[in-house]
């Protein structure tokens, strides 16, 4: 099973996306691949080996996803609104086939479920966990950007933009909804300052405010910042990963 891809079907479609596990026991992450990218590339890209003392020590068991980013997010041709309605259809799917294949692997006993992602993944990881966190209480975004109308935008925003953009919707919190979230979801940011890190992707600022944004309406957000040094690369990523991930498995 460690490695082996499993293919999910997209409910209401004919399309499949796939799931690779890595590691046997510990705590489940849902990881989530860098732009258009598929479960593969967690593990080509050392994420695994970078932690395998975790993943070897029973700590934690990895659940990479593939995106639909081609589709939905990175398809610049379509107006932001359609972007965000195609990009219900991979929400679905996390939320019916993704989820629950996770538990029938982890069993009840298991600790809860987490999020993981880089670059656009860190978008997918944290807007998961903000609008489920009666599952995944947990994310940890690297050099995310989270303002949804910043993609390449154009169009007429509408209610399906509004309810996929971290940065509108949590500004727009408040009351009883706001209270639980404060009580059930953690999110942790990390960013560098060195190259690619505010142009082209825009993640530094956009990490700063969304972390700002978090942080004002009391969800518990932990901001780590990078040094200067630090890029919007796999490397760094990494660094990242084996610095903060061993406190939370």
């Amino acid at each position: 099973m460690d490695g082996e891809r499993t293919q999910l079907q997209v409910p209401g479609t004919d399309v499949e996306l796939g799931v690779i596990r890595h590691g046997h026991w510990g705590r489940p992450v849902l990881v989530f691949p860098s732009e258009a990218g598929r479960a593969e590339d967690f593990a080509d890209n050392g994420m695994v080996e970078a932690v395998r003392d975790l993943v070897d020590g029973g700590r934690v068991s990895f659940f990479c996803v593939d995106s639909a980013d081609r589709w939905s997010w990175s398809d610049n041709a379509a107006t932001t609104e359609e972007r965000a309605h195609r990009h219900q259809a991979y929400t679905r799917w996390l939320e019916h086939a993704v989820v629950p294949w996770i538990r029938s692997q982890v069993g009840d006993q298991a600790p809860p479920l987490m999020t993981l992602g880089v670059s656009l993944g860190a978008y997918h990881a944290v807007h998961f966990t903000l609008t489920h966190a009666h599952v995944v209480p947990l994310a940890i975004g690297m050099s995310g950007s989270y303002d949804v109308t910043s993609w390449h935008g154009h169009g007429d925003h509408g209610d399906a933009t509004y309810f996929a953009n971290p940065m509108s919707y949590v500004a727009g919190m408040h009351g009883e909804h706001l209270e639980w979230l404060r009580r059930h979801a953690s999110v942790l940011l990390t960013v560098g300052q060195g190259p690619f890190e505010v142009q082209p992707t825009r993640a530094l600022p956009s990490t700063q405010e969304l972390a700002e944004l978090l942080q004002r309406k009391g969800i518990p957000c932990e901001l780590d910042l990078w040094g200067h040094d630090v890029a919007h690369d796999w490397p760094w990523w990494r660094k990242q990963l084996a610095h903060h991930l061993p406190r939370f498995c």
